[in-house]
C-alpha cells in the first residue's frame, strides 16, 4: 500500500465519524473531510434538516470552512474526501472551490456526478480538471447508508417533520 492510499484511508475514516453522527441526528449519513497534504482543513456532514437549508450538504459546509479557515475561495492543492459520490450542486461547488482531488467511497446511482450519472469534472467540458478516486472504504460507506434507510423503512427512524 502506497502513502497516499494510507492517508486516503486514514481520511475516510474521519468522514466515516462525520457521517455516523449526523446520522444519529436524523440526517442522511454524508461526512466529509477537506484536507491540504496530511493537514486537516475543515470536515462538515450533512445538515440539511437541522439547518433547513438544502444546500447544507457535507461537502458544501466542508468547503465553507475551510474556505473560511484559509481567507481563500480557491482551495487549491487541496483534497475532498467524501463518503458518498457528490450530486450536481456539491461538484459545482469543488469545480468552483478549484479544489485539486476528489476522493469518495460509496457510488450514487441515482444523482452521483462525478462518475455514476455524470463526471463533471473529468469530461472535458469546463476548465478545471479534477482528479477523482472513488470506491474508497465503499463498503463501509454504503453500510452506513443502507442501515440508516433500512431503519427509516421500518419505522424506526424520526417521526414526520411536520
Amino acid at each position: 500500500m502506497n502513502a497516499q492510499h494510507e492517508i486516503d484511508l486514514a481520511f475516510m475514516q474521519i468522514a466515516l465519524k462525520q457521517a455516523r453522527q449526523t446520522a444519529r441526528r436524523g440526517e442522511v449519513p454524508v461526512g466529509a473531510v477537506l484536507a491540504c497534504g496530511e493537514t486537516l482543513l475543515a470536515s462538515g456532514a450533512n445538515q440539511p434538516i437541522t439547518m433547513n437549508d438544502p444546500t447544507a450538504h457535507a461537502e458544501i459546509l466542508a468547503i465553507r470552512e475551510a474556505a473560511a479557515k484559509t481567507g481563500n475561495y480557491r482551495l487549491v492543492d487541496t483534497t475532498l474526501y467524501v463518503t458518498l459520490e457528490p450530486c450536481i450542486m456539491c461538484m459545482g461547488a469543488i469545480i468552483h472551490a478549484r479544489i485539486q482531488r476528489l476522493v469518495f467511497g460509496a457510488l450514487d446511482p441515482k444523482t452521483g456526478a462525478a462518475q455514476s450519472r455524470y463526471t463533471i469534472g473529468v469530461d472535458g467540458l469546463l476548465n478545471h480538471r479534477l482528479e477523482i478516486t472513488g470506491g474508497v472504504l465503499e463498503a463501509e460507506c454504503s453500510k452506513i447508508l443502507k442501515d440508516f434507510f433500512k431503519e427509516r423503512r421500518e419505522g424506526k427512524g424520526e417521526g414526520s417533520r411536520c
